[in-house]
């Protein structure tokens, strides 16, 4: 095992931690912020790359077709959202049956299984091959951009009217109905957004990566759980504001490709990793639980005597 070996894997490393990390953002907002298990993800997780690269084979330019990826992931949430909302299918439920229509509506979109993209016939965002050049073009650095926007945007917006109200779901669904606030459209709009920010990660995903494939989001889910909790309980006691819980959660997916990078550094079998990865998202999840299970809780000297005292002078 030469460590040269996993040193040069590193900037790849960071490249795709930060673009699946746009990924985990948009599912942190399903999964913490309105409470639901959502497994849409990984059907946009390829809408947004099939539906980028048919764009810019028409002639689209990149933003434009970034834009297209984006919407096409708003209306796999908006699917999603009204088959739990208007169809009072569970949410779970809901994001299979999303989930499993989008296969077919992939395959639509690109007319075969996958579909290569060539950064010399377009202009990309984000090429592969500039990853360990020191330059503006280098994919670290546009992602990264992306990553911040994206985190300011959210930030801005969960802080309007309309973003408070979608917290307010998520934490309370019982009270903001009572205050007033109409729960279906919140919940829909979440799972909206959340799918649109997907979308654009797999946009990303494809020109980095060089195409799309029609199960490049299998998984997805599981991925974007890992950063998410990985983040939160790394960085969970640093990072109180909402903003840096975003970006711990774009942390998280650095760490969840640094660790799949050393599997392979390891020689580990690579087929293997969806096993590692819940094994890693489990012990995560794990850490919390025993903390609060195992912890001891320090009682303050002389609390004992104190109890004793008062309970003398009551029976006085």
């Amino acid at each position: 095992m030469n460590i040269m070996h996993l040193v040069n894997a590193l900037p790849g490393v960071a490249a795709q931690g930060l673009i699946w990390g746009i990924m985990a953002i948009g599912v942190y907002i399903t999964f913490r912020i309105l409470d639901v298990a959502d497994l849409t993800v990984d059907g946009t997780m390829a809408t947004g790359g099939a539906a980028f690269i048919m764009l810019t084979m028409a002639g689209a330019p990149v933003p434009l077709a970034m834009l297209g990826a984006f919407l096409a992931g708003v209306l796999a949430g908006l699917v999603t959202g009204l088959f739990h909302t208007a169809c009072g299918i569970p949410a779970i439920l809901a994001g299979i049956l999303t989930q499993l229509a989008l296969y077919s509506v992939n395959l639509r979109i690109m007319g075969q299984a996958n579909r290569p993209v060539s950064s010399r016939q377009y202009d990309l965002l984000v090429d592969q091959q500039s990853v360990r050049s020191l330059s503006l073009d280098n994919p670290i650095l546009v992602v990264a951009i992306f990553v911040a926007a994206v985190i300011a945007l959210l930030y801005w917006f969960f802080g309007t009217e309309l973003g408070a109200s979608l917290r307010a779901t998520g934490s309370n669904p019982n009270m903001s109905r009572a205050q007033g606030i109409n729960t279906n459209f919140t919940k829909v709009l979440g799972l909206m957004l959340s799918n649109g920010l997907v979308a654009l990660s797999s946009a990303l995903l494809a020109q980095y990566q060089g195409f799309a494939d029609v199960n490049m989001g299998r998984g997805a889910i599981v991925i974007g759980l890992a950063a998410v909790i990985i983040g939160e309980v790394i960085f969970g006691k640093v990072f109180r504001n909402f903003a840096l819980k975003m970006l711990a959660v774009a942390i998280g997916a650095i760490l969840y490709y640094l660790v799949y990078q050393v599997v392979i550094w390891l020689g580990l079998n690579t087929d293997d990793m969806k096993l590692i990865t819940a094994l890693i998202v489990a012990a995560f999840l794990a850490i919390p639980y025993w903390k609060g299970k195992y912890a001891h809780v320090k009682v303050p000297a002389g609390s004992a005597n104190a109890g004793a005292k008062t309970g003398g002078d009551q029976d006085a």
